[in-house]
């Protein structure tokens, strides 16, 4: 059987096809022994979505799992270089990033996002891109006032002045979940607890067992 197939998006050329890999998706997973997933951190700027993201790799980490982290700031040094903050650059900047997410998934990992993405629409479009199970929305919900109060990089007081145009929040809307998989409710709760309820729901949802969690938690109190 030919490895080449017609192509699966229509808006490409029709000499442009997709070549099936010898090693499948179930391959890889069986190699990793794990569950692969999106975990596709959203909520306003200074929410805190990169730190708790961090924390929460670290203790996947600490139970053997691949995982990788996308950073929104990181992504724009080089993949999305080239995108402002406008709606219409937001919208591909979300979309590029669903399409590396899928490819992690692909590689049997866990891949973490953390990104403002505003628009419901365009988090739908990454949910869409891979199998059901395969993408779980993790709503960092941190009030607006406590963002604005935190303002780790100044952001807020430069889009109060009009120095910052389309910023999240203050002139461009933010549509936060309608129902996501995990809610993290954020105002009394430390990075590590966050953290750690994020892992918490990951082993209700059976994305970790509780074995895993088990010997997670006896290496932490033999350090």
């Amino acid at each position: 059987m030919s490895p080449y197939e017609k192509k699966h998006n229509e808006s490409v050329s029709d000499d442009v096809v997709w070549h099936h890999s010898t090693v499948t998706h179930a391959d890889r997973v069986q190699l990793k022994q794990q569950k692969p997933v999106v975990l596709w951190f959203t909520g306003l700027s200074g929410s805190g979505k990169s730190t708790i993201a961090n924390a929460v790799e670290s203790k996947l980490l600490s139970l053997g799992k691949h995982s990788y982290l996308l950073d929104g700031d990181n992504v724009r040094h080089g993949l999305n270089k080239d995108l402002g903050f406008s709606d219409e650059d937001r919208v591909e900047n979300i979309r590029r990033i669903g399409e590396v997410a899928k490819l992690f998934v692909d590689s049997g990992a866990i891949v973490l996002t953390a990104f403002i993405s505003p628009f419901i629409s365009d988090r739908q479009q990454a949910r869409a891109l891979v199998e059901k199970g395969e993408f779980l929305e993790v709503f960092i919900d941190t009030p607006l006032a406590i963002c604005e109060q935190r303002d780790p990089k100044g952001l807020y007081k430069k889009a109060r002045a009009g120095e910052i145009k389309h910023f999240t929040g203050i002139d461009s809307a933010y549509e936060a979940p309608e129902q996501p998989e995990i809610h993290v409710h954020t105002d009394n709760l430390s990075v590590d607890e966050c953290a750690e309820f994020v892992v918490a729901r990951l082993e209700a949802m059976g994305y970790l067992t509780a074995e895993e969690r088990k010997f997670q938690e006896d290496n932490s109190h033999a350090l």
